[in-house]
């Protein structure tokens, strides 16, 4: 009859697994440092508590039973799931954050942001990590009241908050092939622009403002980068995109660049910071991913180009 399931050990498991691991019972007590009638004691006692023949002893060195196996691999599944329990009490301990949570402008390259998070999740698997993307002034305001812990924003809505560069991202105007704007050979007149209709990013709120680089008086505003560049792709208009988010697309045939006699160079490039409440505290893991951030922005976005 098996004994009281609260009398299993953790020692029980680990030693378990050391035997299976090193292939007899002395060897896994020269690995733990124990006599071998010690080891052998911890598995009678193992097989006592869940009532299951663990070993086959009708050999000289013992083997595992086939519900041996199996138990194993649960204790195996134990042993790791406790380790981590250890080792992110250890992290809270020493100041980790049970939640870092981030606001992320839509210009900031998709494949930086995936990069960053991934290095995120190895490096703090126990801490959830709350990720908003958003437009314009949305970025500042989610910082602002507290919602997010950082942010990476455009100039747009930062007033009052504490920010450092991280990189410039380099804009273009584009248009669909089949658009009237397409024929321009030359850089096309402010005129002419305000005679289509421009798409424009906008941000959610009660008083949303739209993107700055705006010349047309007719306008559709969307919330979305992607539907930004699915309706500029479909010839409904003219707008200004990210050059990471626009070559794939360029590439394809299926957006092709203008050039706006208003803008020089220097109007096609919007600064990234990094955004935080003045005076709040930033816990280890909110400092790494503000490092890996600046990293990232520094690999994809130099000298303000594609990714």
């Amino acid at each position: 009859m098996p004994l009281p399931a609260d009398a299993l050990t953790l020692d029980q498991l680990r030693v378990l697994l050391a035997v299976v691991d090193e292939g007899s019972f002395s060897a896994a007590g020269r690995r733990l440092g124990r006599v071998q009638s010690a080891v052998s004691h911890a598995m009678a006692s193992l097989e006592a508590q869940l009532g299951v023949s663990v070993w086959d002893r009708s050999t000289r060195v013992p083997r595992l039973t086939e519900p041996g196996r199996a138990l194993v691999a649960a204790a195996r599944r134990v042993v790791s799931q406790v380790d981590e329990l250890r080792r992110l009490a250890a992290e809270m301990a020493g100041g980790v954050e049970a939640r870092v949570a981030l606001a992320v402008d839509s210009l900031f390259p998709a494949g930086a942001l995936v990069e960053v998070c991934r290095a995120f999740a190895a490096r703090f698997p126990g801490v959830c990590l709350e990720l908003h993307t958003e437009t314009m002034g949305a970025v500042g305001q989610l910082v602002r009241d507290g919602t997010c812990d950082l942010g990476v924003a455009g100039p747009a809505g930062t007033d009052g908050l504490e920010r450092s560069h991280l990189a410039h991202v380099r804009m273009v105007t584009v248009v669909a092939p089949g658009h009237a704007l397409a024929a321009s050979t030359a850089r096309v007149p402010t005129s002419e622009l305000r005679a289509h209709v421009q798409i424009v990013l906008g941000e959610r709120g009660p008083a949303p403002s739209a993107e700055r680089a705006v010349l047309s008086s007719e306008r559709w505003r969307v919330l979305e980068l992607g539907t930004k560049v699915a309706l500029l792709a479909a010839g409904l208009g003219w707008g200004n995109l990210p050059l990471h988010a626009a070559q794939s697309e360029l590439a394809a045939g299926r957006l092709v660049r203008i050039e706006p006699a208003e803008w020089g160079d220097a109007d096609y490039l919007v600064p990234l910071g990094l955004v935080w409440r003045p005076g709040s505290p930033r816990g280890p893991a909110a400092r790494w991913i503000a490092a890996e951030l600046a990293e990232a922005s520094a690999r994809r976005l130099a000298a303000g180009s594609g990714p």
